[in-house]
C-alpha cells in the first residue's frame, strides 16, 4: 500500500520515515491480535479492509474531497455534533490519540503525568505522522476536563486552524443553554468555513444520516447480550473505533451487514466463544485506534468482553437525535437534547453514568466490570472508586485498572486480568 500514497503523504507534511515505522508497527499489531481470532464474522472483511487503507485509501477520499471544494473536520471528542458539520456540506473525522509517539517531543510542551490521551494526540501531531490531523481545514476541540482545556492553548500555535469549544460540567438547565450556545457558535463557525449555510432540509437530511448510522452501531452492540456472543469485544470494538473514520453512508452499510449476519449466528447457536464463557462489561475511558492493549488480555485470558460504557462504545451511540423538528432552530435543540444525554465523566454529579453501568451489567448478562482508566485521566479515576464501590454494594464483581498505552505493564495486567476471570469462574 505504501508506495502508492508516499506522494500524498508528503503532500501532507508527514514524516515519511516515521510514518513508515508507525504503519508497520499498526500492521504487525493488527495481524497479531485481530486476524490470529477463531471463527470471526465474514463481515469483519470490510473492517480489515479499512484498517489496512486507514491511513491510505481513506485519506485519499478526504484529500479529493478537499480538492472537490469540501472542507474537512477534525475533532478529539463525541460531543461535537457530526450533524452540523454534514449539513454544511462538510466531512467530519476523529483525530489519532491511541498510541504513545514522539513523548520527548511531547513532554517539553506538556507535563509528564499528563493524561496519555492528550499526550498521544499531541505526540501525532509533533511526530507528523496522522494523516487525518495534516488533511483538516479545522481541529476542534472540546474543554471536556481541565488537561484538555489548557493543552488546547499548547496545540493552538501547532496547528492552523484550531477552534475550541465550551462544554457544560453541570447537568442543569443553565448547562444545558450554555451547550446551545456552543453549538449556534461552531454552526457559524462551520458556516463560515466552507461558505454554505445550514437550511432546515440540509440539518434534517444530516440528523438522518448520523441517526442510521449510530442506530446501525448500536444494533451491533445490542446483539452482543447473546449466549455464546456472536462477536468478539475485540472486532465489536474495531467497529465502534472504525464508527469515527468512515464515510457514513458505506459505514452504515457495512455495519448493518455484519449484523445480519450475527442475527443468523444467534439464531444457529454460533458464538466466537463456547457458552457460558465469563462475561465481562468494560468501563470508562474512551479507547481510540490502536488502543486493544485491554480486550486482548481479556479476550486471551478466558473471557469475552460483551460490552464498552464508553464514548467508543454505548454512551457515545446510545441516543439518536429527534428527527421530528421542523426549523433549523428546532433541530439545534433536538441535537442539545441528544448530546446532553451523553454521561461522560466530566459532569457532576454524574449519577446516570453509574444507573448505565448497573443497566449494562444486567442488560448483557455480564458477570463482571473492568473499570478502565487512563493514567492520569482524573474524571474516570477519580469516578473508578464510587463506581467500584457501588458495584460491590450490587454483589457485581468489578476490577478497577489504570494504566497507559505502552506495554510496559503488560504482564502485570495479564495477571490481575487472569485472577479476575479466574473468580468470576
Amino acid at each position: 500500500m505504501s508506495e502508492d500514497y508516499k506522494q500524498m503523504w508528503s503532500d501532507l507534511g508527514l514524516d515519511l520515515g516515521a510514518h513508515d515505522a508507525l504503519l508497520e508497527v499498526l500492521g504487525q499489531g493488527y495481524q497479531q491480535i485481530f486476524l490470529s481470532q477463531k471463527n470471526r464474522p465474514e463481515g469483519m472483511a470490510y473492517f480489515d479492509f479499512v484498517m489496512s487503507e486507514v491511513h491510505g485509501l481513506r485519506i485519499k477520499e478526504l484529500v479529493d474531497e478537499k480538492a472537490a471544494g469540501r472542507k474537512i473536520i477534525g475533532s478529539y471528542c463525541v460531543f461535537v455534533p457530526e450533524e452540523i458539520v454534514l449539513a454544511a456540506n462538510a466531512t467530519l473525522v476523529g483525530l489519532c490519540s491511541g498510541a504513545d509517539f514522539a513523548t520527548e517531543d511531547v513532554e517539553r510542551l506538556l507535563p509528564r503525568n499528563t493524561c496519555a490521551l492528550i499526550k498521544s494526540s499531541f505526540g501525532f501531531k509533533l511526530g507528523k505522522v496522522c494523516p487525518y490531523l495534516e488533511s483538516a481545514d479545522m481541529i476542534v476541540g472540546e474543554n471536556t476536563c481541565d488537561g484538555k482545556k489548557k493543552a488546547y492553548e499548547s496545540l493552538g500555535p501547532l496547528v492552523d486552524n484550531l477552534y475550541v469549544m465550551d462544554l457544560p460540567q453541570v447537568k442543569s438547565e443553565n448547562g444545558k443553554a450554555l451547550l446551545k450556545a456552543e453549538y449556534l457558535r461552531f454552526q457559524a463557525a462551520v458556516e463560515k468555513l466552507t461558505g454554505v449555510a445550514i437550511t432546515k432540509d440540509s440539518l434534517k437530511a444530516a440528523i438522518r444520516t448520523v441517526n442510521a448510522k449510530r442506530a446501525a452501531i448500536h444494533r451491533l452492540l445490542l446483539l452482543r447480550k447473546a449466549d455464546p456472543t456472536p462477536i468478539s469485544g475485540l472486532d465489536a470494538l474495531l467497529a465502534n473505533q472504525v464508527f469515527f473514520y468512515d464515510n457514513p453512508a458505506r459505514f452504515t452499510e457495512s455495519v448493518n451487514k455484519i449484523c445480519d449476519e450475527l442475527e443468523k449466528r444467534i439464531d444457529n447457536g454460533q458464538g466466537v466463544f463456547p457458552a457460558k464463557t465469563p462475561r465481562i462489561l468494560v468501563s470508562g475511558c474512551p479507547q481510540a485506534v490502536p488502543n486493544w492493549k485491554l480486550p486482548m488480555i481479556v479476550e486471551t485470558a478466558g473471557a469475552v468482553i460483551v460490552g464498552e460504557e464508553s464514548c467508543v462504545g454505548e454512551r457515545g451511540t446510545r441516543n439518536l437525535t429527534d428527527e421530528s423538528g421542523e426549523t433549523v432552530d428546532g433541530m439545534i435543540d433536538a441535537i442539545v437534547d441528544r448530546h446532553f444525554k451523553v454521561d461522560c465523566a466530566i459532569f457532576t454529579p454524574n449519577p446516570d453514568r453509574l444507573a448505565h453501568i448497573q443497566q449494562m451489567v444486567a442488560d448483557y448478562k455480564a458477570d463482571g466490570v473492568i473499570h478502565y482508566g487512563l493514567q492520569f485521566c482524573q474524571p474516570y479515576l477519580m469516578e473508578s472508586i464510587p463506581v467500584e464501590k457501588a458495584l460491590e454494594d450490587a454483589q457485581i464483581p468489578c476490577l478497577r485498572i489504570e494504566t497507559d498505552y505502552s506495554m510496559e505493564d503488560l504482564g502485570q495486567l495479564t495477571t490481575r486480568v487472569e485472577a479476575f476471570v479466574e473468580q468470576l469462574k
